[in-house]
């Protein structure tokens, strides 16, 4: 955690999370919304996140494999020199992790190694994001322990013979093709499934059909893509129980005995569970939480109503749409052009100068793009079914990764939308 450096008569716009949404909202203030304000240089940005590196999340499942799958440079970015580019005074990086929001005396709680420190805020933005299950699959604490649990991960898949993972989204289906493919391979030209597979992987999910955000032929496009290199579906079954305790979380190279509710019993060298993912809200005070967990978002503003002013929320830690990047890479501008206006108002602005709520409105349109291994994916973009190469041009070449320079950099918002 780094020494408090903001002047006593800065205001603190505090941002919780130094990912997509986090990252995003920092650099758009500092760029079209602090600039214009009264008193600019009184206002300093903060963005508060355990881990100094942003990272692309979606490229885990391929990340997890090697090293050398992904480069390295593009997928571990640091925070502090991203926002080097900006005044002095105007922006601080504080690493560590929230632990007590007291929206009612405008302060948050930062613990970074068993330091606390308390930083009062004018605005605040809730950016935490969301912890998966596994912690090969997330940025759920700093770099540091994701990396070590991809190390400990990778000693164990040479000696693996049996693989199971929990979860027929997206995380799931990925790592189960990623891992079917470097395995395994793939079958041959005119055969539908690998027989023989070196491992054996299986997918459990609770749905009758995996990608349940997909329509179900571009679902059974996926199985069949899956069938190609060694993956086999459990569909309508949930896993009940895992012994030992904590096999694949705690300790992700276990072997395990996973019971499902069908009465099938699975034996697995390697156990990944990638069932959804937990908002990161256990500093929020239960009261401003909807029965997810997520923290209670006006939909419309992306201000959180009942914490009082100036507090907004925005990502998969939020309530106002499903978790997705690109929902969240939507909501940046409307987000930060609400936060302007509260600002502006604050201020001492008239309300008549100053623009009415800018009204943020779900983009509900079937899209999620899923590769299956270094060639294939399904998926769909705003109601179309996308065909296997596009998938692969847009997504399953990098996970992104070509995309991840501009917005952590902040090129991604150069203009003000």
């Amino acid at each position: 955690m780094e020494q408090n450096t903001t002047p006593a008569s800065s205001k603190n716009i505090v941002i919780l999370g130094g990912s997509y949404g986090g990252a995003s909202t920092a650099h758009y203030l500092l760029k079209h919304v602090v600039p214009q304000l009264p008193d600019k240089a009184s206002y300093q940005v903060i963005i508060v996140s355990a881990s100094s590196q942003a990272m692309c999340r979606p490229a885990c499942p391929r990340a997890l494999i090697s090293d050398d799958m992904l480069p390295q440079e593009k997928l571990f970015v640091s925070i502090p020199k991203a926002f080097a580019q900006y005044p002095e005074g105007s922006f601080r990086f504080t690493q560590g992790t929230a632990t007590e929001l007291d929206h009612t005396n405008r302060t948050v709680s930062i613990d970074w190694n068993g330091s606390t420190e308390k930083i009062d805020f004018y605005a605040l933005v809730i950016a935490t994001g969301a912890s998966t299950p596994s912690p090969l699959l997330g940025l759920n604490r700093d770099e540091e322990f994701l990396r070590s649990s991809w190390t400990k991960f990778r000693k164990g898949l040479p000696t693996a013979k049996s693989i199971v993972i929990a979860g027929g989204g997206p995380a799931g289906i990925e790592t189960a093709g990623e891992l079917g493919e470097y395995l395994n391979g793939k079958a041959g030209y005119f055969s539908t499934k690998l027989a023989n597979p070196k491992v054996s992987i299986t997918v459990v999910t609770a749905g009758s059909e995996i990608l349940p955000a997909l329509r179900p032929v571009i679902a059974k496009k996926a199985e069949y893509y899956l069938g190609r290199v060694g993956v086999i579906i459990v569909k309508n079954a949930r896993v009940m129980t895992v012994a030992p305790h904590g096999a694949g979380i705690d300790n992700v190279t276990a072997k395990a005995t996973v019971q499902l509710n069908n009465g099938e019993t699975l034996e697995a060298d390697l156990y990944i569970p990638a069932t959804g993912t937990r908002p990161n809200t256990s500093f929020v005070p239960k009261d401003l939480l909807t029965a997810d967990g997520r923290v209670d978002t006006n939909a419309s503003t992306l201000r959180v109503d009942k914490a009082g002013l100036r507090i907004y929320a925005v990502g998969d830690v939020a309530s106002y749409a499903r978790p997705a990047v690109h929902l969240t890479l939507n909501a940046i501008p409307v987000l930060c052009a609400n936060i302007k206006r509260d600002l502006l108002l604050a201020s001492g602005k008239e309300q008549k100068p100053v623009a009415e709520d800018r009204v943020y409105k779900e983009d509900t349109r079937e899209t999620q793009l899923v590769p299956i291994g270094k060639s294939k994916g399904v998926g769909a973009a705003m109601g179309y079914q996308l065909p296997s190469f596009l998938v692969w041009l847009i997504k399953g070449r990098d996970y992104w990764l070509w995309t991840t320079g501009d917005l952590w950099s902040g090129k991604h918002w150069s203009k003000e939308s």
